[in-house]
């Protein structure tokens, strides 16, 4: 991490961690004492709580780097958002689609109970990872004898959830690089696939066990598809640390689970016919700059991240500057040793959430996804699942 990038980067993340930290232990009291109580009124407070936490990346795209987060949905999709529960399926392309994705549930007023299908690494990543497990999100393994049990069950657990979620499904089951699409490419090639442009082939195991144990709760389905004009720099979590703005597109439809075929296969196929939908509408996104304007919804960057961030830093610098003053930390060698510890200590963690985020970081590009039922899949492709 460059110094003048960590300058900026390590005083953010001091706020992030440290009002993380007291977020995580709300979390862990509410678990422990409201949960064995009542699982619905600590749904509804962890809602409330984990809001605290998402609201500060919300605010770094909103308000710290600029990045506009454009909509494009019909109107009775843009209706619906936020006020159903709904599965959400949606390509993989940048590196913040995950953050996108929060950006729009908080838009829709779902940002504290949206959750998401995340590789099981996830959950131990500070402050995020731990929140993200509190908030009930489901976490594999990418080995589909362990995880089909773990999805299922995971899944059956939303059945009572109080308000209505989000739950996001990347079913390319990977983020998309040049590397990974040519992979793809060559097995939609020597398969008889359609062949893609501008995605991945999507995985279906994993959609085909959520549409299953979701479809008598879970109204809907919202297909996204999230594109970057090609005049925009595609934004990254190190670029957004450094205030550096860009433009995402993203569109919306929403389909109803109960127009979906009834059979395995079928969901499967409806599946992979979405995709193929999505690269066409890539394709003019591509050719033209934009999805269809008459589907453009304003949506106005709202002041509620602002306010949040503000009231943390106020909290956190007065909590510090009385904490100094009483321990005097700063007045020995010790003081000094532990508080540059506490500071590189944050600095490393930022530079792995910053990896983490990153998509050359994630599955090499020589798994490809499975093949229809007939078609017999490399030996290494089960490796890779949704997260």
């Amino acid at each position: 991490m460059a110094i003048a990038a960590a300058a900026v980067i390590v005083p953010l993340g001091l706020l992030f961690i440290l009002s993380g930290l007291i977020v995580n232990l709300f979390e862990a009291i509410c678990y422990v004492l409201l949960r064995p109580v009542s699982k619905n009124l600590y749904r509804r407070v962890n809602r409330e709580v984990a809001e605290l936490l998402w609201l500060e990346l919300i605010w770094l795209i909103d308000w710290w780097a600029g990045v506009k987060v454009q909509v494009y949905a019909d109107a009775e999709t843009f209706r619906s958002m936020g006020k159903e529960h709904a599965l959400v399926i949606s390509n993989h392309k940048s590196d913040i689609d995950w953050l996108v994705g929060w950006v729009l549930a908080q838009r829709s007023g779902c940002l504290g109970s949206t959750l998401a299908v995340m590789k099981k690494s996830s959950k131990f990543l500070p402050v995020i990872g731990w929140s993200m497990w509190f908030s009930e999100y489901v976490f594999l393994e990418r080995n589909w004898a362990k995880d089909e049990s773990t999805l299922k069950s995971g899944l059956q657990r939303l059945k009572d959830f109080p308000r209505p979620f989000w739950l996001a499904l990347f079913v390319e089951g990977t983020r998309f690089t040049q590397g990974k699409l040519l992979a793809a490419q060559e097995y939609a090639t020597s398969t008889g696939l359609p062949v893609p442009r501008n995605v991945l082939i999507p995985r279906t195991k994993g959609f085909v066990s959520a549409v299953s144990n979701m479809r008598s709760f879970v109204p809907a389905i919202y297909d996204v598809t999230v594109a970057i004009p090609k005049d925009q720099p595609s934004p990254t979590m190190l670029r957004i640390f450094k205030g550096q703005p860009s433009v995402v597109h993203v569109h919306m439809k929403r389909h109803l689970m109960k127009e979906l075929p009834q059979t395995d296969d079928g969901v499967a196929q409806w599946c992979r016919d979405i995709f193929v939908a999505k690269d066409a509408l890539l394709d003019k996104h591509l050719a033209e700059g934009t999805f269809d304007e008459k589907e453009f919804q304003s949506i106005d960057r709202p002041k509620k991240s602002l306010l949040v961030v503000t009231s943390w830093s106020c909290l956190l610098i007065v909590g510090s500057f009385k904490f100094f003053k009483w321990s005097s930390l700063l007045s020995t060698w010790k003081g000094v040793a532990f508080s540059t510890a506490a500071v590189l200590l944050v600095t490393v963690v930022m530079h792995i959430f910053i990896l983490f985020s990153q998509s050359e970081r994630s599955t090499p590009s020589k798994v490809v996804p499975n093949g229809p039922k007939n078609v017999g899949p490399p030996p290494d492709a089960d490796r890779d699942k949704q997260h």
